[in-house]
């Protein structure tokens, strides 16, 4: 009798065992492959650490949603629920950096910074120094170096007196 308890429970642990190694597998070829496009891109990184934490937090939380699901503690119902649940507390998480990276984007598809612009934000000027995907480095007359979010420069009133001419071309 024991022996006919033991094998359901020895096969449901080789099950979620193969579940956890396919999920790290694939997890282990999507983050190798984001971390060569960032680094194909430029990025920095601190940036491509941040990035494959952040994927290799998503991998691990699908891998336990499927051992759960698969061992049958849940239904799909409950799984669907709980996912959503995760989703929007994430996307409520990361909404002020999403839009600073989004605005990051832009600014660069845009044209509306380049690294040795002169600019004037919010009673700051100084000479872009850095771009990234969050923010912008300006350093101002004085040396110091001033840190604007992406998102505030986007919206924001900006002047730059440097690329007058090519912001002019592009209208």
């Amino acid at each position: 009798m024991r022996s006919k308890l033991l094998v359901p429970i020895v096969i449901l642990i080789l099950q979620d065992a193969l579940i956890v190694a396919v999920f790290w597998i694939i997890g282990q070829l999507v983050i190798h492959a984001v971390r060569a496009a960032a680094k194909r891109a430029g990025v920095s990184p601190a940036q491509i650490r941040v990035v494959t934490e952040a994927l290799t937090f998503v991998v691990i939380v699908t891998a336990i949603i499927g051992v759960v699901h698969a061992s049958g503690l849940t239904s799909e119902f409950t799984t669907l629920t709980i996912s959503g649940i995760i989703a929007i507390a994430l996307s409520l998480a990361v909404q002020t950096t999403l839009s600073n990276v989004i605005s990051g984007i832009l600014l660069l598809l845009d044209n509306t910074l380049r690294i040795n612009d002169q600019i004037e934000y919010g009673g700051i000027k100084g000479e872009v120094v850095k771009i990234g995907l969050r923010n912008s480095w300006i350093r101002t007359g004085e040396g110091s170096l001033v840190i604007i979010s992406n998102s505030q420069i986007a919206s924001g009133p900006l002047t730059n007196h440097t690329a007058s001419e090519r912001l002019l071309r592009k209208l």
